[in-house]
């Protein structure tokens, strides 16, 4: 009995917060009825410590420090495979997003290479309207204080055109710009 989970009432906080969680995702957890069809689909279940139908049931059963903790909401990809299979409509990639935002404002960031890697890959998106691979990498190494790695494979990369070293400017920047800036309105990074 050590390892038993004691259930207990679910708190005014994690009530108001989980209420916050679904109206960020446009979507309620109590359709959710554990039909598992979210997580069969998901192409990262496999490296998650609480897969997509666990993280609802956490929030189901008031446990949102769980969630907010749970690596899964960084392993994520947001491919929105679960939320498409989904026989309830229930939109799991909106929830799992707003559940990874939330650990962001709080600081509950388990892994800090995977919130440098995000803020790496945005900044690219946000400056350039797409992913320029070698300011990402740079971005990322420095951040990350792993200077030289993967500094073998630029050359060969370069050579084979696999990677540019100027980035790439999209057309339609100004469109991607005024997501970020509506995002930011609405409480993002």
């Amino acid at each position: 009995m050590a390892n038993a989970v004691k259930l207990s009432p679910t708190g005014d906080r994690q009530k108001a917060l989980i209420s916050r969680l679904e109206k960020e995702a446009g979507t309620s957890i109590n359709l959710c009825y554990q039909c598992g069809k979210c997580t069969a689909g998901c192409p990262a279940a496999f490296a998650m410590d609480y897969p997509p139908r666990q993280v609802i049931r956490l929030l189901q059963l008031g446990f949102v420090d769980e969630a907010l903790n749970a690596e899964s909401v960084w392993i994520c990809a947001s491919c929105e495979t679960c939320s498409s299979r989904c026989p309830r409509g229930v939109d799991i990639a909106a929830l799992m997003d707003a559940v990874r935002r939330e650990a962001l404002a709080q600081n509950r960031i388990t892994d800090k290479k995977v919130a440098a890697f995000n803020k790496a890959f945005l900044n690219g998106v946000k400056w350039f309207g797409r992913t320029y691979e070698a300011g990402l990498t740079l971005q990322y190494n420095t951040a990350t204080k792993q200077f030289t790695k993967d500094s073998e494979l630029g050359l060969p990369m370069y050579l084979k055109g696999k990677l540019g070293i100027l980035p790439e400017r999209i057309k339609g920047r100004d469109a991607v710009r005024k997501i970020f800036e509506r995002s930011q309105e609405k409480g993002g990074e």
